[in-house]
């Protein structure tokens, strides 16, 4: 049978193709297809045009707003640092400042050793201030801190020297 269709199709082949349908038809099919009109509003160019105009704008709106957050939130961090630094430093300095004038008050004798760690460490500190401003960060604030403890403590063992030497100069003098 199926022989049978395809040699009545070869015969009539001719025929198929030189037949087109009706505007008529195409415009039934059209209705059927897209709905009264004829044609769909989706299938506009323009509607289209529009809407990837919109979706870029949105992309670049939300890129946008998400770095400008991150930003933000960056400052805000750095803000809180260098808050937290200010706060460090003036307790610390505070304390590193009373007992370099409790040295000073002793009137001991001078370690040029002792001067020459401070004189270090003061320019140690100095240059870990300044990468503070340029560029800050925590490693930054905890070698600042790491620095003025440092400095509290070669203050500390000055003093003890100092005062075990006033100890022992007492004890000459009283023998």
């Amino acid at each position: 049978m199926k022989d049978k269709l395809k040699d009545f199709i070869n015969q009539l082949l001719e025929e198929f193709d030189d037949r087109e349908p009706s505007d008529r038809v195409w415009s039934a099919i059209q209705k059927d297809i897209f709905g009264k009109g004829g044609r769909s509003i989706f299938s506009s160019l323009s509607v289209w045009r529009a809407a990837a105009v919109i979706f870029f704008g949105l992309s670049v709106y939300l890129f946008t707003a998400n770095s400008y957050s991150e930003k933000k939130s960056e400052k805000k961090e750095v803000w809180n640092l260098q808050g937290e630094l200010k706060d460090l430093e003036s307790f610390y300095g505070d304390q590193i400042a009373e007992k370099a004038a409790f040295i000073d008050k002793l009137d001991g004798y001078e370690d040029d050793l002792f001067t020459q760690d401070v004189q270090k460490l003061d320019a140690m500190y100095e240059v870990l201030r300044e990468e503070m401003r340029t560029s800050p960060s925590e490693k930054v604030k905890d070698a600042l801190i790491l620095n003025m403890l440092i400095r509290i403590d070669l203050l500390n063992q000055q003093i003890k020297k100092l005062e075990d030497s006033r100890k022992r100069n007492d004890g000459k003098k009283e023998i």
